[in-house]
């Protein structure tokens, strides 16, 4: 009887008898190989799933603001150019809640600490931050209240619709007073700043003279530094110890840091970094209330996407055009014409150019925030029947005839605090 291993219908693997023991065992490796493989795709799309469902859950939708824009939709501006649009950024003084206990008692009410007008270009290009002054003097309309009852209509401060009737009267005063129509809104308050500078890693400001301001919570020396969320909300928020004790000089230190912010985000540092990304998204979902069109992870990638690539010299920072109010030199008034074609530029979707600020030594006392080009030059402010006749060109893809562009007095996400 010859060697079973090389003859038909012997015992050996050439025979298709029993296979060896090695080989059953490589067979049944591969086998759990596969299985486990199966089993880290499975785990993989579940964990992606709840991380996305966690993400998706954490954003507040303000659905009671959207129904009160609704009951006033006849009165409110159209959308001027197609594709273009316009996100307004509030920043609640809310002291309710634990992370927010600490700046002050609670009194139930809340103003906007901060509002900015955010553009984003129908192409693409650029994006344009219009901050509104806290003191400006305006017409607020007739609100909803919380509690359900109506305020009457009245000149006041800018910051107190946003008390008397939240995102919703804000929006409402901010498109009587600039004749732009708001797609999106968004509201932060103090815990939800600190948490997104944190996600980021914080965010790097130059100080030329020190700070020391206590009811900002925040001393530092003159240099660079690399703030905190703590530290970064008591920056954005300085105003007593910090330059002249102005809301002007406030406003330039948040653009400043917005600028500083953007250009984080932007760099593959957090954008391409799953240990930075994924708590950059958990806190911004977490400390934002939206409207219902952004309430949503897709709805805010979406918003990110498209600012992801707009370079840097792009992004332009600037405060509405003002003046003193002459009633009471504390508070502020749209200086005009230059206001008013700051708005029809942004209602035309066209690029904003903004320069730095001249030194406070050399700068106009009633000026803050002009055109760096002459105002005489400028043609004064459309009437609402021209602004009505533009939009109708603007969505045609025509437009009227051609308007001088004004430089306005601002900085851009690329221009450091200091070199």
């Amino acid at each position: 009887m010859r060697d079973s291993a090389g003859i038909p219908g012997g015992t050996g693997a050439a025979g298709g008898g029993p296979r060896p023991p090695a080989d059953r065992r490589r067979r049944r490796l591969l086998r759990w190989i596969g299985l486990g493989a199966v089993l880290l795709v499975l785990a993989g799309a579940a964990t992606g799933w709840w991380l996305y469902a966690k993400l998706d859950g954490n954003i507040t939708a303000d659905t009671s603001a959207e129904a009160e824009l609704r009951r006033y939709e006849r009165e409110r501006p159209g959308h001027s150019t197609e594709g273009a649009r316009n996100i307004l950024l509030i920043g609640s003084d809310s002291r309710s809640g634990r992370e927010n206990a600490g700046y002050g008692q609670d009194g139930g009410t809340q103003r906007s600490d901060t509002t900015i007008l955010l553009h984003l270009s129908a192409d693409g290009a650029s994006v344009t931050a219009v901050s509104i002054p806290r003191d400006l003097m305006t017409d607020v309309p007739s609100c909803r209240a919380a509690d359900g009852t109506r305020t009457a209509e009245r000149f006041a401060q800018f910051n107190w619709a946003f008390q008397w009737g939240g995102a919703a009267c804000t929006i409402r005063t901010v498109e009587r007073l600039t004749g732009v129509r708001i797609d999106h809104h968004m509201v932060l308050d103090f815990g939800g700043f600190k948490q997104m500078v944190d996600a980021v890693g914080g965010v790097e400001v130059c100080l030329r003279q020190p700070v020391n301001d206590a009811e900002a919570h925040l001393r530092l020396p003159a240099g660079r530094h690399l703030l905190q969320g703590e530290q970064a909300l008591g920056f954005v928020r300085a105003r007593y110890g910090l330059g002249n004790g102005s809301d002007t000089e406030r406003m330039e230190r948040q653009q400043q840091f917005l600028g500083s912010l953007v250009k984080k985000v932007q760099s593959n540092g957090v954008l391409l970094n799953p240990a930075r990304l994924y708590p950059l998204l958990d806190a911004a979902t977490s400390a934002l209330t939206t409207d219902p069109g952004l309430a949503s992870l897709r709805g805010l990638y979406e918003l990110v996407r498209s600012v992801r690539d707009i370079p840097s010299d792009q992004i332009g920072f600037l405060t509405v055009p003002r003046r003193p109010y002459p009633a009471n030199p504390n508070r502020d008034e749209l200086l005009e014409p230059e206001a008013g074609r700051l708005f029809q530029w942004l209602r035309l979707d066209r690029p904003v150019t903004v320069t730095p600020p001249v030194p406070t030594s050399t700068a106009a006392p009633t000026a803050a925030s002009a055109p760096a080009s002459a105002a005489a030059a400028e043609p004064a402010p459309l009437s609402p029947a021209e602004v009505f006749r533009d939009s109708v060109r603007a969505k045609s893809g025509t437009t009227s005839a051609p308007l001088p562009d004004p430089t306005f007095t601002g900085t851009t996400a690329d221009t450091a605090d200091c070199r």
